[in-house]
């Protein structure tokens, strides 16, 4: 028996339509990356220091999605590959909870304990509070509703 003869006759057309969302994710991602990092070299974080740049990274991001998901979604309709490629992939990579994680885990470990729990309190908050607030703006904006 060979390969061929063994894979699922779905396997490789479900790869294949998957092929340019995976791709679309990828590029958007490395884009979404490269600009986070170029936020942390221009605003670097002191030794056990406030980490303002993830910080503003993360709720930048948060809001831009709000903003981005009521345009696709409510005023207009979006290619198929811009929500994989800007909400999943260049956001997704902008915005860096792994790294505000780390933070964390620094700020603790370096003895500054206060710091490290404002951090992590203020973070998730933040960026809830970024997402909802830009959402709600760019409807009334938009769409003219009223929540």
């Amino acid at each position: 028996m060979t390969a061929t003869e063994t894979e699922s006759p779905r396997a490789r057309p479900a790869f294949r339509a998957q092929a340019p969302v995976v791709t679309a994710v990828a590029l958007g991602g490395g884009a979404g990356a490269a600009a986070r990092y170029a936020a942390s070299l221009w605003w670097p974080a002191p030794a056990h220091g406030f980490p303002w740049a993830i910080l503003w990274v993360n709720v930048t991001g948060c809001a831009v999605i709000g903003v981005f998901m009521v345009i696709i979604t409510e005023v207009r309709t979006a290619h198929p590959l811009l929500r994989p490629f800007f909400g999943t992939g260049v956001l997704g990579g902008f915005t860096t909870f792994s790294t505000y994680a780390v933070d964390v885990h620094n700020l603790l470990d370096g003895g500054k304990a206060g710091t490290g729990l404002v951090y992590l309190a203020v973070t998730p908050l933040a960026a809830l509070a970024a997402v909802w607030t830009a959402a709600t703006a760019t409807r009334r904006v938009l769409i003219g509703r009223q929540p």
